[in-house]
């Protein structure tokens, strides 16, 4: 371990308030290329069995001490470079491991463009600069017409040109912009107002509540932040972020006015200029983009959760599915897929206006559900969702057939994708569409996995926020629940593949092309035969890698390969196969897991083999529940204050809860709204996807919002 990695482990241990030889283990583990998953599920000894959150954390905070790491090189270079290196210096910056603290102690060394008081240095003002701020002079006129030579023209000139340097001493003074950021944290008002020639516009109506607002910042919502950021990026909105300027130039010149005559005052203008001209704007737009950036945390964890929730939702399993795509004027277009989510037949039905075909849809979806056998139907939520529920409804089948609504958000995304070509180049994106509608029933989470996330329907400004950390933070999350439930390596798309830990693109392609070449993987050590998966890769996606029917029944299960010889050790001490081991209850309850404590492997992977044996490659997601929308509402115009229905959580955010109660407009929940009692997280409370009972508080049609309140509803 080099010395950065234990800076590293011990500055995130005492940060994050976490074991050190714990975080050691991590840094160590991520640095040689694990993945989150593999350590959180296979490493739990080196790490003091850390969970995936508290190992993104460190990880998180890894990256970011790499960059300063690598920042404070090109600080020193710069230095070095200068002359201006010296033994204390090197010190401060080598003790450094704050990214604002360290371009503070930067500042005054930063190659800068031609500023005002680089003028006046070059003037030869710098002694004078230093007379006024010794501030023992009593006659700094006197003085400052010993430098009134050469470009300096007068007096008058000389003085300013020593205060323009007292300006940027006083702006680069590192405990003068720690005393301003204290202000502004404990002070500042964020102020948004509308830009009048926009008041007006269509554009701006959504924004009328920030047309003259202002709150202070520690206080924003990072909801309303994002919402006024995005109304200045429409031209719409004017934001700012200010201080009491008064009580901020008090405070500095405390540091640097040292007495009331003529030099302090000179002095005083210097620091009154240095806050306006150079501080201020400085830490305005620190603040600005500090609290951006804290408002797009906010919003990139609430969509990450919102994914999480979505992708484990339950899946109906391997069901012979009918995927309803719904729609009036163009009709429904209707696809029948088999146990696998193969497409076996697609058509459209037209039962809704203009066309009302209404028999003939009837008896083509008889046909069809009779003819392929089907078993459940997947209706999409979308334009005409309730009333082609309805009509499905009424129809009557040879056998049980159940019926979902799913949501299609993304759908048409992934329909017109490449992934979707390659899938069903024949066919156009209608029926790509209805496909991925089907699939979600039956495993949501293998097929959302094809859809960019942002385009899934579940965030809060997602457009807003720093598109390269949503990216990050989104594809951590699919990575996690892919690994979390594992993955069948015999029928998992090339695309679900590429989210198993230690795969990605390349070795998912290769490992479907020896599929399709050599037929289905009869055992995990087959997968050392793919093309480019060598020791590593290997050991990486190997346990999260299921074979169902295998012949060694540890290969469909979460033990890994490298602990299959503790597994057959157990079985062979109770003088049974490992088969017979997993299917005998009384036999495992035998096992001392101590006897089998090594070097490398301790109690909390035994704990996991064994858990593991109990129910092997089990699916850690919930049962899917049918749902029914109270068949007497329909449209908003049904609905009727203090009225209790029967709603699906669709989306959640910091605000609250978009629940859809079958009128086609989702309503809200407002945080306040979800308990009787006090709520500081929506995800407390309800779940994506969780059936809940509200009741309607508002209906505002001129704007279509919809207000809805749980508290008291049973």
């Amino acid at each position: 371990m080099n010395n950065d990695t234990h800076i590293f482990s011990t500055l995130i241990a005492k940060a994050l308030g976490l074991p050190l030889k714990g975080v050691d283990g991590t840094v160590t583990l991520l640095d040689e290329g694990c993945t989150i998953p593999f350590i959180s599920r296979y490493r739990k000894e080196r790490t003091g069995a850390l969970d995936e959150v508290q190992i993104t954390a460190i990880s998180d905070m890894n990256d970011k001490l790499k960059e300063v790491a690598k920042r404070k090189e090109t600080v020193i270079k710069t230095i070095t470079e200068q002359g201006k290196m010296t033994a204390e210096l090197e010190k401060r910056i080598a003790d450094c491991w704050d990214g604002t603290l360290l371009e503070d102690i930067y500042l005054p060394y930063k190659p800068k463009r031609r500023t005002r008081a680089q003028v006046a240095r070059e003037q030869g003002l710098e002694p004078l600069s230093l007379i006024l701020m010794m501030q023992r002079e009593q006659d700094p006129e006197a003085a400052a017409r010993k430098y009134v030579k050469g470009d300096v023209k007068d007096v008058k000139a000389a003085l300013k040109g020593a205060q323009d340097i007292i300006a940027e001493t006083v702006s680069e003074d590192e405990r003068s912009r720690q005393q301003l950021r204290g202000v502004f944290k404990r002070e500042a008002v964020i102020t948004s107002k509308v830009v009048k020639a926009k008041a007006e516009t269509p554009e701006a109506a959504k924004y009328t509540d920030y047309f003259d607002c202002s709150e202070p910042l520690r206080r924003c919502s990072s909801h309303r932040l994002l919402a006024m950021r995005r109304g200045e990026n429409e031209g719409i909105l004017r934001v700012s972020i200010s201080a009491n300027d008064e009580d901020c130039t008090e405070r500095l010149k405390r540091n640097f006015v040292k007495t009331a005559g003529p030099c302090g005052r000179l002095v005083s203008e210097a620091v009154e200029d240095a806050y306006k001209r150079l501080l201020k704007p400085t830490v305005e737009t620190e603040f600005a983009t500090l609290s951006k950036e804290k408002a797009d945390e906010e919003a990139i964890t609430v969509f990450a959760e919102n994914l999480r929730q979505l992708l484990l939702s339950a899946p109906l399993g391997q069901k012979r599915v009918m995927g309803v795509d719904p729609g009036f004027r163009t009709g429904c277009k209707i696809v029948c897929l088999d146990a696998q989510g193969n497409l076996l037949h697609h058509e459209a039905i037209f039962p809704h206006p203009p066309v009302n075909k209404r028999e003939q849809a009837a008896r083509q979806i008889e046909q069809m559900v009779e003819r392929y056998q089907i078993e459940a139907m997947a209706i999409g939520n979308g334009t005409a969702s309730r009333e082609t529920a309805d009509f499905l409804k009424s129809l009557h089948f040879g056998h049980e057939v159940k019926q979902f609504v799913v949501s299609e958000d993304g759908a048409s995304v992934y329909s017109a994708s490449k992934t979707a070509r390659d899938e069903f180049p024949d066919e156009d994106v209608t029926v790509r569409g209805a496909v991925s509608i089907g699939r979600r029933l039956m495993d949501p989470l293998a097929e959302l996995v094809k859809i960019d996330p942002k385009s899934i329907g579940v965030g809060q400004y997602q457009h807003d926020v720093d598109q390269g950390k949503l990216k990050k933070s989104l594809d951590m999350t699919v990575e996690s629940c892919v690994n979390s439930v594992g993955v069948n390596l015999n029928t998992a798309s090339q695309h679900l593949l590429t989210y198993v830990s230690g795969l990605g693109p390349t070795l998912a392609r290769n490992i479907v092309e020896y599929r399709q070449a050599n037929g289905a993987f009869s055992s995990r050590a087959q997968l050392k035969k793919v093309p480019r998966l060598g020791p590593a890769a290997f050991v990486q996606c190997a346990g999260f890698l299921r074979i169902p029917g295998a012949k060694n029944p540890l290969d469909n299960s979460a033990v890994h390969p490298e602990s299959y010889k503790i597994v057959e050790q157990m079985a062979k001490d109770n003088g049974c196969t490992v088969a017979e081991l997993i299917k005998d209850k009384e036999k495992r309850s035998h096992i001392d897991i101590r006897r089998y404590v090594t070097d490398s492997v301790g109690l909390p992977t035994l704990t996991d083999i064994l858990k593991e044996l109990e129910k092997p490659g089990r699916d850690p997601r919930e049962q899917i529940e049918e749902f029914e929308f109270d068949p007497n509402v329909t449209s908003p115009d049904d609905l009727i204050e203090g009225m209790e229905l029967p709603g699906i959580v669709t989306n959640i955010t910091n605000f609250g809860a978009f629940v859809d109660i079958g009128v086609h407009q989702d309503g809200l929940v407002h945080i306040s709204q979800l308990a009787d009692r006090y709520v500081a997280d929506p995800t407390q409370v309800v779940k994506l996807h969780q059936h809940v009972r509200v009741r309607v508080v508002s209906v505002d049609h001129q704007r279509n919002r919809i207000s809805l309140s749980m508290r008291g509803v049973k």
